[in-house]
């Protein structure tokens, strides 16, 4: 049931804030949320790159870094002064980082967890007061399908997706009485700047991983630019979901992504149908007069 405010807003378009606009999807995002006519807030560390967008009445170009906590709340009240509300926000903003686990160094661990987990959380709790008090609203959460399944070299960048992951279903439990759709998005490769420059890798490298981290690390930068998705079409399927109003909990998103998906649900209910007879006798034995009521 929508509010009085809800109606007095629904004629005018909805509030776009993206993250991470300066490349890759969050670009595309904004680009085809200001050609839906969309009020569009774009984001990132450095708004020069954005020059031009900000153009226009519809348009709100701001700095921010979603590690630094300031940052955020400024964005928000700039985003919520401008516009009034805040009806989606994209959480795309994030980075990448290649090494076998033992390879990791702590400091670019704990970079990519402030990105892609601790930003994502200061941009959502940002967000939901205003969310709550209008009763709409849909959080979309940039995951992969890398938050669904382990790959070596990728172990750490898993960890956050994973992270994502587990967050966002809470949360869509949380929020969804209070009119609040949470959507986690699942790509495999795209033709992103992601396995490129954005993504750093471990400056110690061991021999012993090199058949299983070092191969994967090798693959993935040679496959930059390469990559079999599209960026156009995948960021046309994530408006179209956002804008039906009942958007799926996952989206995923090319081929690899579907079937890599499939395979991990494969696994997991081989592995837990092997182990059901140790999980169910690991409780305590129901008592007579328990299994009688």
């Amino acid at each position: 049931m929508k509010t009085k405010a809800n109606k007095s807003l629904a004629t005018e378009p909805p509030v776009w804030f993206i993250t991470g606009c300066s490349t890759g999807f969050g670009l595309e995002l904004a680009k085809q949320a200001i050609e839906h006519g969309y009020r569009t807030v774009m984001t990132a560390r450095d708004p020069s790159k954005l020059e031009g967008y900000g153009a226009t009445d519809n348009v709100l170009v701001l700095q921010l870094d979603v590690t630094q906590p300031d940052q955020v709340t400024a964005a928000v009240k700039a985003a919520q002064a401008r516009f009034g509300v805040i009806d989606v926000l994209v959480n795309n903003a994030g980075i990448g980082y290649f090494a076998a686990i033992e390879e990791g160094e702590l400091a670019q661990v704990r970079k990519m967890f402030e990105v892609n987990v601790f930003g994502l959380t200061a941009m959502i709790q940002a967000v939901l007061p205003g969310m709550r008090k209008q009763r709409s609203g849909c959080i979309v959460n940039l995951s992969s399908l890398a938050g669904l399944r382990g790959m070596p070299a990728l172990g750490q960048y898993n960890a956050t997706k994973f992270a994502v992951e587990g967050l966002s279903e809470a949360l869509r439990r949380e929020v969804a009485e209070l009119g609040i759709r949470v959507m986690v998005v699942e790509p495999s490769g795209f033709r992103t700047d992601w396995a490129g420059r954005s993504a750093n890798e471990s400056a110690h490298q061991i021999d012993d991983y090199m058949a299983t981290a070092g191969n994967v690390r090798i693959q993935v930068r040679e496959s930059s630019g390469h990559q079999p998705g599209d960026p156009v079409r995948a960021v046309k399927a994530i408006v179209k979901a956002v804008a039906s109003g009942n958007p799926p909990r996952h989206l995923l998103l090319g081929n690899d992504a579907f079937e890599g998906a499939m395979a991990k649900l494969d696994e997991l209910r081989k592995d837990f149908t092997a182990g059901e007879a140790v999980a169910r006798a690991a409780d305590f034995p129901k008592s007579k007069a328990a299994a009688s009521v």
